[in-house]
C-alpha cells in the first residue's frame, strides 16, 4: 500500500524549489481518509525561511479538511536514507501517532522504515496526565 505513498512523495520531490541545495525532497503523508497529500521542499535566499517537504504536505492535508495521518515517505536522491529532521518530526507527530510509520525512500524505492515514535520518542503532545 505504500507504493502510491512513495510514488506521491517522487513526484513532490521533482518539482522542489531547491536551487541553492540542490537537495530536492518530497514528503507524502496519508489522510485518515486514505487520500494522499504531497509536499516538496522550497529554498530561499535568506535560508532559515525556507520549508521543508513535510510541512508542505501536511499543509496540504489541512487544507483538505483532515487532521490526521497514518503513513509517511521521505523520497530524496541521496546516498543515505533521508529522515525527517527534528522540528518536522515533531509536526509529524501533531498530526500522527508514535505508531505511525515513516518510510524513506529513493529512486530504487524504500529504502528504510521506521515508526515516528522511534523517529522522536516524548513528542510534545495536546494529551495531559493526570
Amino acid at each position: 500500500m505504500s507504493a502510491d505513498l512513495i510514488a506521491a512523495a517522487e513526484g513532490a520531490a521533482k518539482r522542489a524549489y531547491a536551487p541553492y541545495s540542490r537537495f530536492r525532497v518530497g514528503a507524502a503523508v496519508r489522510g485518515a481518509s486514505g487520500a494522499v497529500y504531497a509536499g516538496c521542499n522550497i529554498e530561499n535566499a535568506s535560508y532559515p525561511q525556507g520549508w521543508c517537504a513535510e510541512p508542505s504536505a501536511l499543509s496540504a492535508l489541512v487544507m483538505a479538511g483532515e487532521t490526521r495521518i497514518t503513513e509517511v515517505a521521505v523520497w530524496a536522491d541521496s546516498a543515505r536514507p533521508c529522515t525527517p529532521c527534528g522540528g518536522c518530526r515533531q509536526k509529524l507527530a501533531e498530526f500522527g501517532s508514535a505508531e505511525t510509520p515513516v518510510i524513506s525512500a529513493g529512486p530504487e524505492g524504500e529504502r528504510a522504515r521506521w515508526t515516528l515514535g522511534a523517529l522522536l520518542p516524548e513528542a510534545f503532545s495536546l494529551e495531559v496526565e493526570e
